[in-house]
């Protein structure tokens, strides 16, 4: 079997193989950790992990990078408005991040580094682009990239240099020698705080968007790795400007496969905090149990539209819960999976066919009726080793089928989390609530001196 991905960078499938065989690296790009993950976030981050999942199933070794940013406009803008520090305003969105992530069984990458722990090497590869010509220092104290100096910009969008200056709205130069030039050190200024600046040779500042992974991704995966990864809205420009600054600076193509998954749409709107119509995963969670909301989301194509709605997610926790039924009815004897078998091999097709999660979850809800007209615990332990490889079906049938409508184990254990920072944070009426809410739902919360634990109320 070949394993086939759709490349934004060529617009087609194509035939994969790692550059170093048998080793898959892969960059995708993380959170700007200012606010509270919402599900269009879990979309991105559940669509890398099947990826780098079904990959190691292949029997690959994955290196898997997925970055923070924690230094952004937004960022110092909401640290501003809190009156705390952004080291602590980001340590506590990343603890938040990984507690959702967690929830959602999305695995940890192998590297999850930090923007802020980055900064020499940025500045080393802006002081590259400068001696090149591909960088020059403005009168207003930033550095640009002088896009019209690079020949390959606009390949990732498909979109030349007048295409894109026809697209612009307001020809803002703001010490740029061209609209479409875009900034790699922000010079600093007074307002920010100083946790927001480094020296350099350019004066005290910080460094700008783009740049930041171009730096990460170079030095946890060479000048040259497979997979570069994001969503759809990545694509232009900081795809695209990532491009222009690591092919500039090295001279070697940046990744061979570029991939997007898709949107994730509230009334035919994308889901976004500019436009008001997000839901965090913790909301959903309140509401509908992990793998529920997993499955919702893998069994959507990753690169489609993902279309938000109670409706889609009661359809979806009806439809787990036909899995598991039949998990229940017979239980499954640990098998390895043998890629021959029928089944295996259909399942094993769809994924390799730029991971078809649609088509490979068919192959479940088929083998999961022939586990029911059989009574066979080879096939239930079939249904079950293949639902793994998609970080499905690997909790007890009984316990997810009992649980029903409430909150589970991930759910729980993220509200608790939430409670005990409330406390750290003397917010204690908040405490409270979160207390009352889980008791509602027929959580009892003790607090012990090993910590917090719960049990179902009587």
């Amino acid at each position: 079997m070949t394993l086939r991905i759709y490349n934004t960078l060529t617009r087609a499938l194509e035939d994969f193989s790692p550059i170093e065989p048998g080793h898959v690296r892969m960059y995708v790009c993380g959170m700007t950790v200012y606010d509270l993950c919402h599900l269009g976030h879990a979309r991105s981050m559940m669509a890398f992990d099947v990826i780098g999942r079904w990959l190691a199933a292949r029997g690959l070794q994955v290196t898997y990078v997925r970055n923070i940013t924690d230094i952004d406009d937004k960022i110092i803008r909401r640290a501003l408005e809190n009156g705390e520090t952004l080291r602590s305003l980001t340590d506590r969105m990343v603890e938040a991040l990984h507690q959702d992530a967690d929830a959602l069984g999305i695995q940890r990458p192998t590297h999850e580094p930090r923007a802020t722990h980055y900064v020499p090497q940025m500045l080393g590869m802006i002081g590259t682009l400068e001696a090149k010509g591909l960088a020059y220092r403005s009168s207003n104290g930033d550095v640009n990239y002088a896009v019209r100096k690079f020949p390959g910009y606009g390949k990732l969008s498909g979109k030349s240099l007048d295409e894109l200056r026809a697209g612009e709205r307001v020809a803002v130069l703001d010490g740029k020698e061209d609209p479409l030039d875009f900034v790699l050190w922000k010079s600093a200024k007074e307002s920010e705080p100083d946790e927001a600046k480094w020296e350099s040779a350019y004066g005290l500042g910080r460094p700008g968007w783009h740049i930041e992974c171009s730096a990460m991704g170079c030095a946890l995966l060479g000048e040259s790795f497979d997979i570069h990864g994001g969503g759809a809205d990545l694509q232009f420009p900081h795809h695209e400007n990532e491009i222009a600054q690591s092919e500039g600076a090295t001279g070697a193509q940046l990744a061979r496969f570029w991939v997007h998954n898709g949107f994730v749409r509230v009334d035919n709107e994308k889901m976004s905090k500019s436009l008001g119509n997000f839901f965090t995963i913790r909301d959903v969670l309140k509401s509908y149990d992990a793998e529920t909301v997993r499955f919702f989301i893998v069994r959507t194509h990753y690169r489609s539209a993902l279309n938000y709605s109670d409706a889609h997610l009661d359809d979806a926790r009806g439809a787990i819960r036909r899995l598991y039924t039949a998990l229940q009815a017979v239980p499954p004897e640990p098998v390895e999976i043998d890629w021959q078998d029928p089944f295996a091999s259909r399942f094993a097709r769809a994924m390799d066919e730029d991971f078809g999660t649609p088509e490979a979850i068919a192959v479940l809800f088929e083998l999961a009726s022939e586990v029911n007209r059989h009574h066979s615990p080879r096939l239930a332990g079939l249904l079950r080793a293949l639902g793994g490889t998609l970080g499905l079906l690997q909790q007890d049938p009984g316990a997810f089928l009992r649980a029903g409508a409430g909150l589970d184990e991930a759910a729980i254990q993220i509200a608790i989390g939430e409670r005990i920072a409330a406390k750290r944070d003397r917010d204690f009426a908040r405490a409270d609530r979160i207390r009352q809410e889980l008791l509602e739902r027929g959580v009892v919360l003790k607090d012990t001196p090993a910590g917090t634990v719960w049990e179902a109320a009587p």
